[in-house]
């Protein structure tokens, strides 16, 4: 018989959530275009000013379909057993537009700078509107640790 750990307290799957997204630098978004056709893709973050900060060539689906500007990104970070999801609204941000501030702590965490290849990299910034978390189905109660952009915790 598989036992697992006590379920964290919401307080807890905060913190590790914070944490998560400090250390991380891997997340998979998925969006969809205008006809709903899933895009799903693997993107490096550098979490900055309440958000994800991420980097794609601007011919890239996951670009094109944020171009709309009305439809959510998901996010997630983790595996099966310890799952970050994250629900939120992107924006484009063309490279020249970005803060000197914002590329430098992009390229220190994931140890690429998109402003030194191809000019059709361009970055997006996703603000998280809701956030879940857990490990096990004991935390499937509870998951939700933000709403509406605000944590509930």
């Amino acid at each position: 018989m598989t036992t697992h750990e006590p379920p964290r307290s919401r307080e807890q799957r905060k913190q590790d959530v914070l944490a998560r997204l400090e250390k991380d630098e891997d997340a998979w978004v998925a969006t969809a275009s205008a006809s709903g056709v899933p895009h799903l893709v693997p993107l490096s973050f550098v979490w900055e000013q309440g958000s994800l900060l991420m980097c794609t060539r601007r011919t890239s689906p996951t670009l094109r379909n944020l171009e709309s500007g009305d439809r959510p990104v998901h996010l997630t970070l983790g595996h099966t057993r310890d799952v970050v999801h994250i629900t939120g609204t992107a924006t484009i941000v063309a490279t020249p537009e970005l803060p000197t501030a914002s590329a430098e702590a992009f390229a220190a965490k994931v140890v690429w700078d998109p402003r030194d290849s191809d000019p059709s990299y361009t970055y997006f910034r996703v603000v998280p509107q809701r956030i879940r978390a857990w490990r096990e189905s004991n935390e499937i109660a509870g998951r939700d640790l933000m709403s509406g952009g605000s944590w509930l915790v």
